[in-house]
């Protein structure tokens, strides 16, 4: 497996990794670390970890990757004494970031390869704050990186993408075979996330509330400003409910700024960034969990993981109507849908949820018993053991 970035965490990684590590399978990662005190290698929970200094240099340069080769060229080396090493039977690309380098290295030994994208990276570049103000605006250009990964699809012997709606775009707009894909959902193993023990302070901070709560990234393109805005129509027939943010962004004093000017500072709680361990606790506290993205090519075709989290906590969602999450909370009858960036149909939907207690903990229960089910990573990742049991046996 190839990671552009240091490891652990990376919860994808990993589950892919222990997934194929209790199938039978001997996992080798190549992982790029700027932090010179950790292991050169080490076995990590079974994973073989490689790790491949990278100056803060060759780090920068990665945002212009598809702009000009010095990235690719500068890690190629070190990709190839990996392959030297490892003779490993399947090159595993996590994201298209080291791709390219990866092919060009594997271009002397032809080994098969499978590119593992977990995310559309052009069409989400899109929105990140550095692309839209100066040098990145003129630097960066997602649509050359469009180009790309359409013809490192082409290029790799098999993908895998992260839902059914990514691969109906890569089979229609970008030609790819539909036999080529494999479709492995991001979702989590509750057994893992069950482990987490839960923490009363935390819980007891919140007591005597209505509260709303979000985890992960708070960027404005997850919707984060719609919730706030849909909070400010309810305050007055919800007097105790409250947003609280689990996570942090670079926008986050927009968010901030917003709250103070519709008089609710004192009712979204801006929790910063918690280690993942913590989010049982906080689901523990939600009287709903809200996932409100906001439309575009990139959310339309992958799973905000967040929601997995909140079945596996029984608390009913709140969703916006991108199409993987509508799918996942219509089959689990576990939610409501809403318009995404519609903060009047998201305050609709939150005073049901207020109105009809018992009915919003039923969705719940329904969310639990779907993931465990259904939803899990133990049955979603069926399709990556199948593919390598059958294609690189």
């Amino acid at each position: 497996m190839f990671l552009d970035q240091s490891f652990p965490p990376d919860s994808r990684v990993e589950n892919e990794a222990f997934s194929l590590i209790r199938a039978g399978h001997e996992v080798h990662l190549f992982s790029l670390e700027r932090d010179s005190n950790r292991p050169k290698r080490e076995i990590w929970n079974g994973i073989d970890v490689h790790r491949f200094e990278i100056s803060n240099w060759t780090y920068r340069l990665s945002a212009l990757a598809y702009t000009v080769p010095l990235y690719h060229r500068s890690i190629r080396n070190s990709i190839i004494t990996f392959i030297e090493t490892v003779q490993p039977d399947v090159l595993h690309i996590h994201d298209m970031l080291i791709a390219k380098a990866v092919f060009k290295a594997n271009a002397g030994f032809k080994i098969n390869t499978i590119l593992d994208l977990h995310e559309n990276r052009p069409e989400i570049m899109q929105f990140y704050p550095h692309l839209k103000k100066f040098p990145g605006k003129f630097l960066i250009k997602p649509r050359v990186w469009k180009q790309w990964q359409k013809r490192l699809m082409q290029m790799a012997d098999h993908i895998i993408l992260v839902t059914e709606e990514a691969k109906e775009v890569a089979v229609q707009e970008e030609r790819i075979e539909a036999s080529k894909i494999t479709v492995v959902p991001n979702s989590i193993e509750a057994k893992i996330y069950y482990q987490y023990p839960l923490k009363p302070e935390i819980q007891d901070r919140f007591k005597g509330y209505f509260n709303i709560v979000y985890v992960g990234d708070t960027g404005l393109r997850r919707g984060t400003d719609t919730a706030i805005q849909a909070l400010a129509l309810v305050a007055e027939k919800m007097p105790n409910a409250q947003l609280i943010l689990v996570g942090k962004s670079t926008e986050d004093k927009q968010l901030k700024e917003l709250a103070e000017a519709l008089g609710l500072t004192a009712r979204v709680i801006f929790e910063g960034w918690q280690d993942v361990s913590l989010f049982p606790s906080y689901i523990a506290a939600a009287n709903v969990c809200i996932s409100p993205l906001h439309r575009n090519k990139h959310h339309d075709t992958t799973f905000a993981n967040k929601i997995f989290q909140y079945m596996a906590g029984a608390k009913p969602l709140l969703v916006s109507d991108c199409p993987p999450q509508v799918r996942v909370v219509n089959q689990a009858n576990c939610g409501l849908v809403f318009q995404a960036g519609n903060a009047t149909d998201m305050a609709e939907k939150l005073l049901q949820l207020y109105a009809k207690k018992e009915n919003a903990i039923h969705l719940g229960v329904n969310g639990k018993s779907a993931l465990d089910q259904q939803f899990d990573w133990s049955i979603t990742s069926k399709g990556l053991i199948e593919l390598y049991s059958n294609s690189f046996n």
